[in-house]
């Protein structure tokens, strides 16, 4: 069985799930308060010990690559990377706003995913439904929520860590322009995230163990 352990820390929104293919073995998925270090690796091990399996077992792992907490980003990128070279199994790395993204593919509608980058701002990306999976369209961006409203021009799905204010602004701002996803429809999954990288692994794109997480700094699309 081609089992994949995908781990995304990438914010306070964490989770980690054991994936089969057509099966979702395990998935647990949390709020964490900053204390990733201590929750992930006992996350881990309950799902192996729940379906009687060891870490010899696990043929890949997926993680999320940023953007997202720095922290957060450095501790699941850190310990996937440990356990692909310690395991000897390929790595998919998958940008965060990618996962948020592919959970909506129910729905057609041009998506913004929304992830806090801390200090009260946000960073996002739009994403277009096209030949039957979601494309990024441009780069990630932070900001104050208002700038992430300022610039929507056509009816848009928003997902992702959206509390009251945010969701208030946005109606506010757009109206009948604005979709927003449910607290449910806009979790981040990790079997989601293990969905993707073996689609990724199908088509032989496999990680470097060199990979770099993806952070954002203030007023600048995108860094690596």
């Amino acid at each position: 069985m081609e089992l994949i352990l995908a781990l995304d820390t990438a914010t306070s929104s964490a989770s980690v799930a054991l994936w089969a293919p057509y099966r979702v073995l395990a998935e647990e998925t949390w709020l964490s308060s900053s204390s990733h270090t201590v929750e992930l690796m006992p996350a881990i091990s309950r799902q192996l010990e729940r379906q009687k399996v060891k870490p010899a077992d696990i043929k890949a792992l997926a993680v999320t690559q940023g953007p997202g907490s720095f922290t957060g980003v450095r501790i699941g990128v850190s310990l996937a990377k440990g356990l692909a070279v310690a395991l000897g199994i390929p790595l998919v790395a998958v940008p965060t706003l990618e996962v948020l993204a592919y959970g909506q593919s129910t729905r057609f509608l041009p998506v913004r995913a929304v992830l806090r980058a801390g200090r009260g701002r946000l960073c996002w990306a739009d994403f277009r439904w096209e030949r039957r999976r979601w494309h990024q369209q441009g780069e990630p961006a932070l900001g104050p929520a208002e700038e992430m409203v300022a610039d929507v021009r056509e009816r848009t799905l928003f997902c992702g860590e959206l509390g009251e204010p945010e969701v208030q602004l946005i109606r506010g701002t757009l109206g009948a322009a604005a979709v927003i996803a449910s607290p449910a429809e806009g979790l981040r999954r990790a079997s989601y995230l293990a969905e993707m990288a073996h689609r990724r692994l199908a088509q032989g794109q496999a990680d470097a163990l060199t990979f770099s997480p993806i952070y954002l700094q203030s007023r600048s699309p995108a860094i690596g």
